[in-house]
């Protein structure tokens, strides 16, 4: 049996978890939910306040390790969080070293794309397989890279950084380009991308179920369209369907690259794959490499909404791994 502390860091709330892995089963025995102090002396206070309680509350006397899991960017080796978008006063602020001291056990750090690649590589969609990519497709499009057995997080833990890969020459903007893949294949990306084709469908008096007047097109989400979509609205369909055209563009680049046994997509994707998939296999069959895609699954993460609380334990296992291999 081993036990595991988990700390997600997110930019409104943050929470604690303890997980035992027995047998290659993971399960969530202990959590604690709490809004994000103001100030990152006190957040990193608030992990130790947190795990000890949780302790306290189920009998547990000490961690085989401790995950840490949190938007990028960060320095995965120094343990240091470098100001990510969602905790700008977070520059260069040692998660590690305060929960290693307090525990006297090994503490690991990765950005939330990565945590959630080994965390389903581990308990979910990817156990089995020696390569693996995760793409996230949420709120943004990151991806985590499984390699050989192992984590690739890259020079500087920039690696997976897809969504940041130009699709078109113009498009949906995100990740700081227009027609990037983030551009397209995201919540964000989708709800734009839909706003656009909705605004032109209103001009000529023809609205979407989705968008019935201009005064609605602020509110269009990724979720309202693919309900629109799924009730047979056919701009909707028209929505989805480009978005996936451009998911296959950016899987087949994968594929080509990486040769991976498997990938797995989560949130938008587990939602509407089957809204997604049929255009998506459609473009993979024309740009990816045969030989590599025949050996390439693509299937929906498995973890669904528990995705948040076991990626930071995986973070824990990983490096519990780690620190055997090395010996």
């Amino acid at each position: 049996m081993t036990v595991l502390g988990g700390i997600d860091i997110g930019g409104t709330k943050c929470a604690a978890v303890i997980g035992i892995e027995q047998e290659g089963q993971i399960h969530v025995i202990g959590k604690r939910l709490y809004p994000t102090p103001a100030s990152p002396d006190d957040a990193v206070q608030s992990f130790v306040t947190a795990l000890r309680a949780l302790m306290a509350e189920h009998a547990i006397s000490k961690f085989d390790a401790i995950g840490i899991s949190c938007g990028s960017p960060l320095d995965s080796r120094r343990g240091l969080i470098l100001s990510p978008p969602n905790l700008p006063h977070w520059d260069h602020v040692d998660v590690v070293t305060p929960l290693r001291e307090a525990f006297g056990t090994m503490v690991g750090l990765q950005n939330d794309a990565n945590a959630c690649a080994l965390a389903e590589w581990q308990w979910g969609a990817g156990r089995g397989v020696r390569s693996m990519a995760f793409l996230t497709f949420g709120t943004g499009l990151g991806a985590g890279l499984i390699l050989d057995g192992r984590l690739y997080a890259g020079r500087n833990d920039m690696a997976g950084e897809v969504g940041h890969m130009r699709l078109s020459a113009d498009g949906p903007f995100g990740y700081g380009k227009a027609g990037s893949f983030e551009g397209y294949c995201s919540g964000g990306g989708i709800a734009r991308l839909a706003q656009s084709m909705a605004q032109q469908q209103l001009a000529v008096g023809q609205p979407p179920l989705f968008c019935r007047s201009e005064a609605e097109l602020a509110a269009i989400t990724a979720k309202k369209v693919g309900e629109a979509a799924q009730q047979g609205d056919s701009l909707a369909v028209e929505v989805y369907r480009t978005v996936g055209q451009r998911l296959g563009e950016g899987l087949a680049i994968l594929i080509d690259l990486l040769n991976p046994e498997r990938i797995v997509i989560g949130s938008i994707y587990a939602r509407q794959q089957a809204l997604l998939e049929p255009a998506m296999r459609q473009v993979l069959e024309r740009e990816a490499l045969p030989g590599s895609l025949a050996v390439c699954e693509i299937v929906p993460a498995a973890l669904g909404e528990s995705v948040g609380d076991l990626a930071s334990l995986s973070v824990a296992m990983n490096q519990l791994k780690a620190e055997a291999g090395a010996r």
